[in-house]
């Protein structure tokens, strides 16, 4: 489980990451910090969102 997780990381943390520095980019922050700080806010909140899509997957291809 913890190698589909981290699989699942790969894109979903750079997915997030991405997508909360764009949303600080439309908010006119464009210094570096507020984009550092958004593109690891992002990375964290890909940690629990991963973990869950892979345990929704790994049922998917290992039914109980």
């Amino acid at each position: 489980m913890l190698k589909l997780a981290a699989m699942v990381y790969i894109i979903v943390g750079s997915m997030l990451a991405g997508s909360f520095v764009v949303a600080a980019l439309t908010m006119e922050r464009m210094d570096a910090m507020s984009i550092s700080v958004a593109a690891a806010l992002g990375a964290l909140v890909a940690l629990p969102v991963a973990w869950l899509i892979a345990a929704k997957l790994n049922k998917v291809i290992r039914p109980a």
